[in-house]
């Protein structure tokens, strides 16, 4: 059977956790940063766990988990 093939986008934008979750960005920290509170911006610097929904389909782009 070959070699399954991962999708390269997915793997620089997620990042797999030791517990094998993944992380992703936060959005809304593109543009329009003017009116959004400091605190707000502060917290979308890091980032945040997927939804279970939507892990689901990301496990598929990434075959190996890396």
């Amino acid at each position: 059977m070959p070699k399954l093939k991962t999708v390269k986008g997915v793997k620089e934008r997620l990042k797999v956790t030791g517990r094998g979750e993944l992380l992703g960005f936060r959005t809304g920290r593109r543009h329009l940063l003017a009116g959004k509170r400091r605190k707000i911006k502060r917290q979308k610097r890091r980032r945040q766990l997927l939804a279970a929904v939507d892990e689901r389909k990301i496990r598929s782009l990434l075959p190996y988990g890396t």
